[in-house]
């Protein structure tokens, strides 16, 4: 009785414990279930997440600018004269108008509150007969006279804080003095001036008359009174046997080009005064269009002529193959039929805006060729005159009817957009369309070029170089592992194949660029020697090692024979770099760079593509080894020993088994190694040269995308068109890896369908 006790209490408690062990498995179950599944969204949410924010930081340049009407008042001084210039402020708080007849008129952009009243100091007798801008972001600007002379003055505006309250005041200087100079034989109806550094030209040009009085200076500032004087240096009068319209004089003093109304232009170089020298005449309009607004973009390059059919053509000196300029139409706008009566220009940047007949106020940037705002002045109201705000934020806009309009403008990118990102681009100074990045420079006069269709091209460059030097070693050498080789000497050959995937990619762009670079360029021959001595040594050392006797190749297992290959490999690739010298003299008279540059007509750099595939496909190797050897090595046993039973040899059994069973995994490595090789930052930024060139030259260097990121992220201010074009190369990055993994993934899955039934 006791032991059926004993007995039922054992099941009693033993079926206890089998429900408390199902209990356990049950909750470590499914926490592993939740927990796996909880990582893997969490995973991919913050990889949406990266994404979503990249997008978020890039998406403000591809929106249109903003314009919203600030005040509305009528013309300071009304419209008994007409106006040749506005000036604003950088808070937009005051502007100051400037007549032909020579009024200046300061005034509040709020109330039109009139805060200064002077006239050009002209003697009497004398009027002003033209007026032009010497440098418009600056307001310096010059009066032309009816008794030949000149006078040079500049609008500035004084910042106060009395009572801590912000006071703006207009004024007006007079830099070289009130007293006009005396440049032409005449009365000087046509004026343009020119102000750079310590020299200064000043061309003239009266009403029917083609003579045209030219003048330089040389500034030079008293010790005494710290005055600024102007010293003759040379001077001039030519006949053009051309009346102009426009005198249109570029920065660099030696361009000079008259156009007429008509749309004729003649072009002359005046880099000798003394010898003027006409390069071209041609037509910068239609036949059947009139000029009626022309003006110099921001650098005072490109030319901007508006026409009655509402039509706006941009022109600049162009240099051809044989080093001589002519002017180029370079791109055209357009949004109506409506005649433009009015340009404006941005004073940093290469935005404009133009005004119709219509009362249409339309904002252009031209290098991206994008329209980003219209907004109308008023029903059939001509626009006049337009003026930018320093800091490109606001606009004053009069019109026909006496209505003067301030404008705040929201315009942070417009010079970006996908033709200036993906496309070929003409840039001021270039005799082509290019692809270039050059992000920064030290003036306001540069123009910033952030083409990432030359980083892509430097990130796949380096990517494809390095995987043609990885891929034939990785895969050959897990094939053989994985196959060929013995089970003890592959425990440590794979992981010493492994272990140099964590070298720090730094030391390896460290030796890259301070050794390997210049040893590759003092020995070019020896590693071209190399593709040829290696394999072809290789074959002939395996002949003669299978023309020994049987004896003494079985010494050696089978397994282990690769062994023997480290030291002919070393030999081989020593004696290949020892006979560049040698091939360098036969073939290449001594210096292969030499021949290549001077010969050959290849351009050739220290740090290139040839160094990075070395340096990165090194790197590469271990991924791409690394897995394809599980690949291999994880084919079942029994379709191999199902193939040597048929009869099959070793390597037919490889081609027509084992490769085909484990191709998806192959396949698989190629392109982890082929991401990896696109995300590499610092092997290609320290040994690449980053130089952003659209080249496939193996000599040339290239800028890839994440090294552009890792040079000038550091730098760039935060939120501007730079640092947001740097997070666009960062979600190409995410976009290009993204794609290539989705792809490599799909023909994996196919793959694996097609050779599963194996």
């Amino acid at each position: 009785m006791s032991q059926l006790i004993k007995e039922n209490l054992n099941e009693a408690l033993t079926g206890k414990r089998s429900k408390r062990r199902l209990v356990r498995r049950r909750i470590v179950d499914h926490t592993a279930k939740y927990g796996i599944s909880t990582g893997g969204i969490g995973i991919i949410f913050a990889v949406f997440l990266i994404m979503f924010f990249l997008i978020y930081v890039v998406l403000p340049m591809f929106v249109s600018a903003d314009i919203d009407k600030r005040t509305e008042m009528s013309v300071p001084g009304g419209l008994s004269e007409q106006t040749v210039h506005y000036a604003i402020d950088d808070y937009k708080a005051v502007g100051v108008r400037i007549t032909d007849a020579g009024r200046i008129l300061g005034f509040s952009t709020d109330n039109a509150d009139v805060l200064l009243d002077k006239k050009v100091p002209v003697p009497e007798g004398v009027r002003v007969t033209s007026f032009t801008l010497v440098d418009e972001p600056t307001n310096r600007f010059a009066f032309g006279l009816s008794d030949g002379g000149v006078i040079l003055g500049q609008i500035k505006f004084n910042l106060t804080f009395p009572g801590g309250q912000r006071v703006i005041t207009p004024v007006i200087e007079w830099p070289f003095g009130e007293d006009a100079k005396a440049i032409h034989d005449g009365s000087v109806d046509r004026l343009a001036v020119r102000d750079v550094d310590e020299n200064m030209m000043i061309i003239a040009q009266s009403d029917f008359s083609d003579a045209l009085s030219i003048r330089n200076y040389r500034k030079r500032t008293s010790f005494i009174s710290d005055e600024i004087q102007l010293n003759p240096v040379a001077q001039s009068q030519i006949r053009t046997d051309f009346i102009s319209d426009y005198i249109m004089l570029a920065s660099n003093m030696r361009d000079l080009v008259l156009v007429t109304r008509e749309g004729m232009a003649r072009y002359y170089s005046i880099a000798n005064i003394q010898q003027p020298e006409m390069l071209q005449q041609v037509r910068v309009v239609r036949p059947d269009e009139t000029i009626t607004s022309a003006k110099y973009l921001n650098g005072n390059t490109s030319m901007l002529f508006g026409t009655d059919k509402g039509r706006m053509v941009q022109w600049f000196p162009v240099r051809d193959r044989n080093n001589d300029f002519a002017l180029q139409e370079i791109r055209d706008f357009s949004r109506g039929d409506q005649p433009i009566t009015a340009i404006g220009i941005e004073g940093t940047r290469r935005g404009f805006a133009l005004g119709d007949s219509a009362g249409q106020f339309n904002l252009y940037y031209s290098t991206s060729q994008r329209h980003l705002r219209e907004v109308s002045a008023g029903p059939q109201d001509p626009i006049t005159f337009i003026r930018f705000a320093p800091r490109e934020d606001g606009a004053l806009v009069e019109t026909q009817s006496g209505r003067l309009i301030s404008y705040d403008i929201h315009n942070p990118h417009p010079e970006i957009s996908f033709s200036s990102l993906w496309q070929k681009v003409w840039y001021e100074g270039y005799s082509e369309p290019t692809y270039t990045w050059q992000s920064t420079s030290g003036t306001d006069d540069f123009e910033g070029k952030m083409s990432l269709t030359p980083l892509t091209f430097g990130t796949i460059k380096a990517a494809l170089y390095s995987m043609l030097f990885a891929v034939p070693i990785a895969i050959f050498a897990a094939i053989y592992t994985a196959f060929f080789m013995d089970k003890k000497t592959r425990q440590w050959i794979k992981p010493s194949v492994e272990l140099i995937e964590a070298l720090p990619t730094v030391i390896l762009g460290f030796l890259a660029g301070l050794w390997l670079a210049p040893y590759m360029e003092a020995n070019l021959p020896g590693f071209f020697a190399i593709v040829f001595v290696v394999p072809i040594g290789i074959l002939l050392f395996g002949y003669g090692w299978s023309r020994l006797p049987e004896k003494i190749r079985l010494m050696v297992p089978i397994g282990r024979r690769a062994v023997l290959m480290l030291p002919v490999v070393i030999f081989l690739g020593w004696f290949a770099l020892s006979m560049s010298v040698p091939i360098e003299k036969m073939f290449f008279n001594g210096d292969m760079r030499d021949w290549l540059t001077n010969s050959a007509g290849i351009d050739f750099d220290q740090r290139n593509a040839m160094v990075i595939g070395f340096a990165m496909g090194f790197a590469l190797i271990p991924t791409i080894f690394s897995v394809a050897e599980d690949a291999i090595y994880s084919v079942p046993r029994y379709l191999v020993n199902g193939s040597y039973a048929l009869g099959a040899s070793g390597w037919q059994t490889m081609v027509g088994v084992v490769l085909p069973t484990a191709s998806p995994g192959i396949f698989s490595a190629v392109m982890l190694g082929f991401g990896r090789g696109v995300g590499e930052t610092m092997i290609v930024l320290m040994a690449s040269g980053n130089t952003p060139l659209m080249d496939v030259n193996i000599f040339e260097g290239m800028r890839t995308l994440s090294a552009n990121l890792a040079v000038e992220m550091a730098e760039t201010e935060v939120d501007s068109t730079h640092y947001r074009v740097l997070f666009l190369s960062g979600l190409v990055l995410f976009i290009f890896t993204f794609f290539f993994n989705t792809l490599a993934e799909i023909v994996r899955q196919r793959m694996r369908k097609k050779y599963g039934s194996l």
